[in-house]
């Protein structure tokens, strides 16, 4: 479950330095004026949908420079009776990554979280398309996750090539997956910008 995922997430401490974080507004898309995250570390900022929490001095293992979490609307997915289930968008800082590679570094990367966060399910590859965050070139993947406990998540990530010497993405987890909550977590990875924070 998601709810557990976030729990291992935030309790593991991360080997090196966090984000940095403060309030913004954003202009466009269906989280216009919501108030935002903007991730020093990674270079970009993401809006946070109401109702949704980010924890400041939450450490996270050191693959994720910021997070915020949620939980879905009342007897969404297709959990079983009683999931607890939640949402979660995680933001990192990776290594430089050519426009012409992006597709599959992060077919690759999008299908090694699923495995992470899933040991013991299976995932499905539903879209992967070029886009662009801030002008800059990205790439993004939704996979469709079987938990292997007869749940299924909803996984999306968009991998962006932020300059010529690093790149940042967004993971969106859903569980369980449901039209509603989904759309949330959509929504969250296409309000990112690339803030030009990141040193």
């Amino acid at each position: 479950m998601v709810a557990g995922v976030v729990a291992v997430i935030v309790l593991v401490l991360a080997a090196g330095g966090g984000a940095a974080w403060w309030l913004t507004r954003g202009d466009d898309g269906p989280l216009a004026g919501r108030p935002r995250v903007t991730d020093e570390a990674a270079g970009i900022s993401y809006a946070i949908p109401e109702g949704w929490k980010h924890e400041e001095k939450k450490k996270l293992i050191s693959a994720f420079t910021s997070s915020i979490t949620g939980k879905p609307s009342e007897g969404a997915g297709t959990g079983g009776s009683g999931s607890q289930g939640g949402s979660v968008v995680l933001a990192g800082r990776a290594g430089a990554i050519p426009e012409a590679d992006l597709q599959r570094q992060a077919e690759r990367a999008a299908r090694s979280n699923a495995e992470f966060f899933y040991p013991d399910g299976s995932s499905t590859r539903e879209e992967s398309r070029p886009t662009a965050v801030s002008g800059r070139p990205a790439h993004t993947v939704v996979m469709k996750v079987n938990d292997g406990k007869g749940g299924e998540a909803h996984l999306r990530m968009t991998l962006i090539a932020v300059d010529a010497t690093h790149s940042a993405f967004l993971l969106g987890l859903t569980q369980p997956a449901g039209p509603s909550a989904n759309r949330t977590v959509d929504e969250v990875l296409e309000s990112a910008t690339v803030s030009g924070a990141a040193s």
